[in-house]
């Protein structure tokens, strides 16, 4: 019974406190009761610049792309196929040169068919063959942002991998690659040279041997290419690797006259 009375008056002291509470606000001027709507900021436009942030530190520094060293498109007055000869190049300062059975790899095509663009053909190569393109009057500096940009079709198991000789005599292949795709169709793709591992490279075997080097001075660069590290089997699916346009994008260097003139 005791507890019933102490219940009883704890939810009476507790109702009298509440409804307190409540007169007391009730009693409350308008302004506290309910405050006042806050005015909306405007949106910011989409395009509108940027406020500049405080500490930010210097922008970053813009590193330009480099230009165009040069194009190859190849020519074939022809328009049959036929072992490639030396004077494939359009451009009179570039210097061809076959590497491992290069001698026994074709030139097909047609100038301005995208079907059958002007291309050299490894499927007729007994062995493993490259070829390479240099400058008579500079060296290619490919340091930096340089890239090659080739358009390529590939069958089978066979790959396309960028090649070049350092003015020291060097010779690196990529371990970039080129594959067949898909439909056996041409594809054209970019290639960075600082975005890639090397070999050291033999020229007339057309082989690469020893461990993957990730740093190369690539400031003086003799000659550059592309090899097919693996024997053709004619002209059926599977047996070649094409290469047609390629673009070399860097910088040149002077080459010293007296060697330059003995070179060509």
């Amino acid at each position: 019974m005791i507890r019933r009375i102490a219940t009883v008056m704890g939810l009476g002291v507790a109702v009298l406190v509440i409804a307190a509470g409540s007169h007391g606000q009730a009693g409350a001027p308008a302004s506290q009761s309910a405050a006042a709507p806050k005015a909306q900021t405007p949106a910011k436009p989409w395009n509108a610049p940027e406020t500049p942030r405080v500490n930010a530190g210097p922008p970053p520094v813009r590193v330009p792309r480099p230009g165009l060293i040069f194009r190859e498109d190849w020519q074939n007055p022809s328009g049959t196929e036929h072992p490639v000869a030396i004077d494939s190049t359009t451009n009179p300062n570039l210097v061809l040169t076959l590497y491992g059975s290069g001698k026994d790899m074709l030139q097909s095509g047609k100038t301005g068919d995208d079907l059958d663009p002007i291309h050299m053909m490894t499927g007729l190569c007994d062995r493993n063959c490259a070829m390479t393109l240099r400058d008579k009057n500079n060296y290619f500096d490919l340091s930096g942002k340089a890239k090659l940009r080739w358009t390529t079709k590939v069958t089978g198991f066979h790959h396309v991998h960028p090649i070049v000789k350092l003015a020291d005599g060097t010779w690196l292949i990529a371990e970039n690659t080129d594959a067949a795709v898909t439909y056996g169709d041409w594809s054209t793709s970019d290639f960075f040279f600082a975005d890639t591992r090397w070999l050291t490279y033999d020229p007339d075997r057309v082989t690469a041997h020893g461990n993957p080097i990730t740093k190369v001075d690539l400031s003086k660069v003799d000659e550059i290419g592309w090899g097919d590290p693996m024997p053709g089997s004619g002209h059926g699916s599977g047996g070649y690797a094409d290469v047609a346009g390629i673009e070399v994008y860097g910088k040149t260097v002077a080459r010293d006259t007296q060697v330059s003139k003995a070179q060509q």
